[in-house]
């Protein structure tokens, strides 16, 4: 459905830091900065970017806005929280675990990266 998502930053060698560790953790690889400075990271067909806003103003976050990303199991996702705690991030919601939706079972771990921007690592279990 998407081709890419970008997220603006205002310090991308600390942004690189963060996703670096996070990409890591859920299988990935460290992103790789292009000729304009943006990082880009791409991982299961999907891209990922990282750049200073265009128009030469501050990055902010997107108020209601949330990316997620699929991880593998439980175990992955717990991985990608703590790395991206441990690499700048600040962990929100309720802590990492099992949640009730309205299709099923879910396990979330939510964070925000260094600039603000709201993210998920989302695992679907398996129907019982």
């Amino acid at each position: 459905m998407f081709s890419h998502i970008m997220v603006g930053s205002n310090d991308i060698a600390r942004s690189k830091k963060f996703y670096d560790a996070v990409f890591v953790a859920m299988g990935g690889k460290p992103g790789v900065e292009d000729a304009k400075g943006r990082l880009i990271y791409v991982h299961n067909g999907g891209r990922f970017m990282v750049s200073k806003p265009i128009d030469g103003k501050p990055a902010s976050h997107a108020n209601g806005g949330t990316i997620g990303f699929s991880m593998s199991d439980r175990k992955q996702a717990d991985a990608w929280h703590k790395a991206g705690v441990a690499n700048g991030g600040a962990t929100i919601e309720d802590p990492p675990g099992a949640r009730q939706g309205a299709a099923g079972e879910l396990y979330l771990a939510y964070l925000r990266d260094p600039d603000g921007n709201k993210l998920c690592a989302l695992h679907r279990p398996p129907a019982a």
